[in-house]
């Protein structure tokens, strides 16, 4: 099969079309993964929980969305970015408030309130909480700027630093080893909690950067967190509980956000992807896994990144500097070159599901 026909068929992809081929390759995953372990499908497994809590998000959405219309939670569009967003301004923003509840509190009730869970749920519920004040700025004041970037920044650091503190007194003291591919490790020592900290705020802002598309965030993210509850499912089985669960609770909220989009996360939910998936791979050894199973939010943050630095390092005497992308993150760049808002989410998914196997095969 060769890469013309591979582009091809995902480029003619309906937003419907990508959601329902994602859940089906989701679930089957889910399904070869449990089976070839010998799991069994049971309850502590990944195919249960994912399914569950795709259908309880997907039916919670139903109330949930015509709720926040009438909230009047409609979301502002940059009059700068792509000019096919525009007709999406009005769409209710938020989503999260019903996707990381549904997942949190069916993996609490599944784990049996194990520890570890209780504390990855603590960690996801500030960082949804944090992304929700920011999305409530923005409503509240109608623009697209919500809390100030410095105070969204401390309070992100500081739930991750709650966490790092919990991790480095309750947790046994091989959580300062990071796991790499073929086998080995890589002790840290205390090293490791700057680093986990530092991937807390990365991988929270990464994800939230990467939410620009309907349907690309929820979509990766639901990828990512299947494959990291597979890495880790022979240590950890509660925490893989808990990645199914909220890989489950994003892929159902593809129901309402899959283009043309009823309803957006918001920070309330892209924030809480980021930080569940960092604590996660903090507490399992696989921070390592996790850039690995990032690689789309990481490129997207570079992108970010090379467009502010390069447009600084260009600026002529009028305080005028050159973009190095049409436009920043990297999906509004493909989207300003021709490429439709299917075809970049249909890729990114491709992307993100290929450094998932990857991931699996060299770990295990």
């Amino acid at each position: 099969m060769d890469a013309k026909f591979v582009r091809d068929r995902i480029t003619g992809l309906s937003g419907t079309h990508l959601a329902v081929s994602l859940g089906i390759a989701l679930i089957s995953a889910a399904l070869i993964l449990d089976w070839s372990a010998a799991r069994t499908f049971g309850l502590v497994a990944l195919t249960l929980p994912l399914i569950i809590c795709a259908l309880v998000t997907t039916v919670v959405g139903y109330w949930a969305v015509p709720m926040l219309r009438r909230w009047k939670a409609g979301q502002f569009i940059r009059q700068d970015g792509p000019q096919a967003h525009l007709k999406k301004a009005g769409t209710p923003t938020m989503g999260g408030i019903f996707i990381i509840p549904v997942a949190v509190a069916i993996a609490l009730l599944w784990s049996q309130f194990a520890a570890p869970v209780i504390a990855v749920s603590a960690l996801t519920l500030a960082y949804a909480t944090i992304g929700f004040l920011d999305d409530w700025q923005i409503l509240r004041y109608k623009s697209n700027k919500g809390i100030s970037p410095k105070l969204k920044l401390a309070l992100q650091v500081g739930a991750g630093l709650l966490f790092c503190l919990w991790a480095f007194w309750s947790q046994p003291a091989d959580v300062m080893t990071i796991a790499l591919p073929f086998g080995l490790a890589l002790p840290l020592g205390l090293l490791v909690f700057p680093i986990g900290w530092f991937a807390l705020v990365a991988e929270s802002n990464a994800t939230n950067l990467t939410d620009g598309l309907d349907g690309l965030a929820a979509g990766t993210g639901a990828i990512a967190l299947l494959g990291l509850g597979a890495l880790i499912a022979p240590t950890s089985p509660e925490l893989m509980v808990f990645c199914a669960c909220l890989s489950g609770s994003f892929l159902g909220f593809l129901s309402h956000n899959r283009n043309p989009a009823s309803v957006f996360m918001g920070d309330t939910g892209s924030l809480a992807l980021g930080g569940a998936l960092a604590g996660v791979a903090l507490l399992t050894h696989s921070l390592f896994g996790l850039l690995l199973l990032s690689g789309v939010f990481f490129v997207e943050t570079l992108s970010v990144i090379a467009q502010v630095s390069y447009y600084k390092a260009t600026k002529d005497e009028n305080g005028i500097g050159k973009r190095l992308f049409k436009m920043a993150p990297l999906h509004h760049h493909l989207e300003l070159t021709g490429w439709s808002e299917t075809q970049v989410v249909g890729w990114f998914y491709t992307v993100t599901g290929i450094l998932a196997m990857l991931c699996f095969i060299i770990f295990w």
